[in-house]
């Protein structure tokens, strides 16, 4: 019993630590913050594939690094392992940005701390929903930071749609 008990409250802790933690990234590194909600909104599906080529990319060395029996390879791996998710925390926060920024559209009365805090509840609560969240939102939403907060610190904006004119042909001017 003391373990479902000790299992349950870490669940609560994380369930309140998680948007405390992503309102930190968002007003201790706005910038990277806006540069990732900047990339969300303009190019979703590039950030998505990205972030999926270097969470690959980056787990390869991780589980080679925890499953060598020599101790220090195995704290490496971890460590690396938690570095890259502290890092994508900025892509989460972007993440959470761009469901503020859809939350103040539906709602106009929202502050942006508010709406800021209510997409990261959202976001947890719908990581938090069995069987759908666990394999749909969680990967997604890990792939998607991790992309976001590699073009966020690259500092790569997503370029501005040019939109053609079509030239006038002579037959049409008549």
């Amino acid at each position: 019993m003391a373990d479902i008990s000790a299992i349950f409250g870490i669940l609560l802790l994380l369930g309140i630590l998680f948007p405390g933690m992503l309102t930190a990234y968002w007003l201790l590194f706005p910038s990277p913050v806006e540069r990732a909600r900047a990339r969300l909104e303009s190019a979703p599906w590039s950030t998505f594939w990205v972030g999926l080529g270097i969470t690959i990319a980056l787990v390869i060395p991780i589980i080679i690094l925890v499953a060598l029996p020599y101790g220090p390879a195995k704290f490496l791996g971890f460590s690396f392992m938690v570095i890259v998710l502290c890092i994508s925390g900025l892509g989460a926060a972007g993440i959470v940005a761009r469901m503020a920024d859809r939350l103040s559209e539906h709602s106009g009365a929202l502050s942006p701390f508010s709406a800021f805090l209510r997409g990261a509840v959202t976001l947890e609560l719908a990581a938090f929903f069995p069987l759908i969240g666990w394999f749909i939102i969680i990967p997604l939403a890990i792939f998607v930071s991790i992309g976001a907060t590699f073009f966020a610190l690259l500092r790569w904006s997503p370029h501005e749609k040019k939109q053609s004119v079509a030239p006038i042909s002579s037959s049409s001017q008549a």
